[in-house]
């Protein structure tokens, strides 16, 4: 398992995120947020995919580990951007 790896927000979402958000973007067009999934909550940032129009959440390995997620599952979760 590598240390990160990125899920993408499905498409609709990342449009509306970037219509009322875009403008507060920081670097890397990156916009922190709090996630939850399962039983994990934490802050992080999610980052706009240019190729792809979406934005990408980092999974950390921890949280991987944690919520028992391996590489091609789908994965439900929640976020709240704190623009």
């Amino acid at each position: 398992m590598a240390g990160w790896h990125f899920v993408g927000v499905p498409k609709k979402e990342s449009d509306q995120i970037q219509k009322s958000f875009g403008a507060k973007k920081r670097g890397w067009g990156s916009l922190p947020v709090v996630v939850t999934l399962g039983k994990s909550k934490w802050k992080t940032s999610i980052f706009s995919d240019k190729r792809s129009g979406t934005y990408l959440l980092p999974l950390k390995k921890e949280i991987r580990k944690k919520e028992d997620i391996y590489d091609k599952d789908s994965v439900v979760f929640e976020i709240e951007i704190k623009a």
